[in-house]
């Protein structure tokens, strides 16, 4: 008979074990289990686009200090050529860019040129601007953009700027059109204008906006 009870308490001992067995294990090793990967998927998936969402954030940072570097630099070249740093051979002045030349050329040569360069040979608006020109002509003689080719006296700017109201100084005695050859406007060697034949040559001015 004791046998017998001895079995059974055996039986009922292996029987609570193996009921016990699938779980007691589980929870000794949860602890051992590092806690990123108890995490859900979810949990993990949102830690990415964060990640993600930090290194975009440090990108824009980077190419916006970039940006503002190069804006700099390129505002220090703009100071110190207003005129653009391929124009370094053109003078500021007061809003605009002028080219003096070099070589001397016929009036319609001149023009040509300065519409080449995208400017226009010099419309001079008043006497600041003249005041300017004469600093820089040197005693020398220059096409402005002045001429009476198309009719004898109606005087016209290269840019339709009205002849009549526009600033105007013409030494003494000028416009003569002496030896009825005198079509073009220069600028004379004391500063003032005088009408001289379009087939001479002489130096020029080109004139253009600043550049935006």
């Amino acid at each position: 008979m004791s046998s017998i009870n001895d079995c059974e308490q055996q039986f009922k001992d292996e029987e609570y074990l193996t009921e016990t067995a699938t779980s007691m294990p589980v929870r000794a090793i949860d602890r051992y289990i590092p806690w990123w990967r108890r995490m859900s998927s979810s949990v993990v998936y949102v830690l990415l686009a964060l990640s993600y969402l930090l290194i975009i954030i440090l990108f824009g940072l980077v190419v916006a200090q970039e940006r503002s570097k190069l804006q700099q630099q390129g505002q220090g070249i703009k100071d110190m050529y207003p005129c653009g740093a391929k124009s370094r051979e053109w003078d500021y002045f007061d809003g605009a860019c002028y080219f003096f030349s070099f070589q001397q050329l016929i009036w319609h040569t001149a023009k040509s040129h300065c519409e080449q360069q995208h400017s226009q040979l010099v419309v001079i608006t008043n006497q600041y601007e003249q005041n300017f020109l004469q600093s820089r002509t040197r005693g020398e003689r220059y096409w402005i953009g002045l001429s009476d080719n198309n009719i004898e006296g109606h005087w016209r700017w290269v840019d339709n700027t009205d002849y009549r109201t526009s600033f105007k100084n013409w030494a003494r005695g000028e416009p003569n059109d002496h030896g009825n050859n005198e079509d073009c406007a220069q600028i004379h060697e004391a500063g003032e204008w005088n009408d001289v034949s379009c087939n001479t040559k002489s130096f020029y001015v080109c004139k253009k906006p600043l550049p935006s």
